[in-house]
């Protein structure tokens, strides 16, 4: 119990300061405008750290690469099955959110204009992959261009061999750096979003819990959906009906491992010696067992389309048209990849978000609360859509599962 609760205890806090400040919104009315420079100062050191921490991450993790070619069959299945499956997460969770949409819109016309409903042109697209001066980069309005430019210096250190190891160990020195930056950045947040939270309730009212409540029942309900059904269809892909008995009896573990320590990374081990029970080769359960907990992110990928979905809804925009489908989609596969090496990581993926669709500042509160509340379940995603994955990549590489112990 003890262990759990050590787990769980930046969640704890996190919720007990957004209880608070709802009591001191209801409380103090409007006089709780007066707290809110506090939530501000919070937001704005996030949005100063996320720069350097994503272009570190981002840039050291490619640099870091080795070897990765020589299984060149085995990656390219790999990043497939991963891309595929986040992806059919993202769309389940988008069709649930047109049939149950967020009905509320929680601001003035006037902070609704500032986000742009025009339809993207050329010149748009150009301005979200890419900027004319290096200096613009240091821009959070300018985020999905900075992760292009750090892969492009990732793979460049990596080209440059035994001539770029000192600029790699830079950029490792670099990523370890920020991230302690982000740890330290994110120890007041139960204040600072406590904060925030007392000035929306104080200003918005009781509409506010029931769009947070409305979303959290999507977000459960598509999440159990997924669990007990996707995965089940692909350990049929993977192995028939032997695929999905295999599936079940061996993700238990697993399963309560994931939940008991809210961690993806905590959960490899019990993921390795699952996989290789579900009949994945040593080799391919090896590489993508690992790396799924890092890369593959099927419960970020629900989370990320609700906290999109939610923010739209409050700034009174439609989350339907196909330009802004097709960002979401693209903005969600490159959330799933980055947040994993860093800390508070989704955080991350609400700050691309916002920057790519020109939110004001004021969107990130609401995103961070979402992401918080729906964690538990977008974890058990994470951590057990890796061992399916597995099947997945073994059957599409070998040709069959393996023979488990056991059958």
């Amino acid at each position: 119990m003890a262990h759990w609760i050590k787990n769980y205890t930046g969640m704890i806090w996190l919720i007990t300061g957004i209880v608070v400040g709802s009591i001191a919104g209801m409380v103090l009315g409007k006089s709780a405008e007066i707290i809110k420079p506090i939530g501000d100062i919070f937001l704005n050191l996030l949005f100063v750290a996320v720069i350097p921490l994503v272009f570190f991450a981002i840039s050291s993790a490619i640099a870091n690469l080795q070897g990765a070619q020589k299984l060149s069959r085995i990656m390219g299945v790999m990043a497939a099955v991963f891309v595929g499956t986040v992806i059919v997460a993202a769309i389940i969770t988008i069709v649930a959110m047109w049939m149950f949409p967020v009905h509320q819109t929680l601001v003035s016309a006037t902070d609704a204009s500032q986000v742009s409903s025009k339809k993207l042109t050329g010149d748009d697209i150009t301005q979200l992959f890419t900027t004319s001066e290096f200096f613009q980069l240091l821009s959070r309005k300018n985020m999905l261009a900075l992760i292009i430019f750090a892969i492009l210096v990732g793979f460049g250190t990596l080209r440059a061999g035994e001539r770029g190891q000192v600029f790699a160990k830079a950029l490792n020195s670099g990523n370890e750096v920020f991230k302690n930056v982000f740890i330290i950045i994110m120890k007041p947040a139960p204040i600072g979003l406590g904060a925030y939270f007392a000035y929306q309730v104080a200003v918005f009212g009781p509409s506010l819990f029931g769009t947070y409540a409305h979303t959290l029942g999507v977000g459960y309900g598509v999440s159990i959906f997924i669990y007990a059904v996707i995965y089940s269809v692909y350990a049929f892909i993977a192995g028939g009906i032997k695929g999905i008995k295999r599936y079940w009896e061996n993700n238990i573990i697993p399963s309560a491992t994931a939940i008991g320590t809210c961690s993806s990374i905590a959960t490899i081990p019990a993921n390795l010696d699952a996989a290789k029970k579900m009949g994945v080769s040593d080799v391919i359960a090896g590489i993508t067992i690992p790396l799924g907990g890092t890369l593959h992110k099927d419960g970020s990928s629900v989370s990320s389309i609700l906290k999109m979905a939610v923010v739209f809804a409050m700034f009174g925009k439609g989350f339907d048209s196909p330009g802004v489908i097709l960002i979401a989609l693209g903005m969600t596969i490159l959330v799933s990849i980055v947040e994993g090496g860093i800390p508070n990581g989704g955080y991350v993926g609400e700050l691309l978000f916002i920057s790519a669709y020109g939110f004001p500042p004021e969107a990130l509160p609401p995103a961070i609360i979402i992401g918080t509340l729906i964690d538990p379940v977008a974890t058990l995603l994470n951590a057990t859509g890796d061992t399916i994955a597995a099947m997945m990549i073994n059957r599409f590489v070998e040709g069959r599962l393996l023979e488990a112990t056991g059958d």
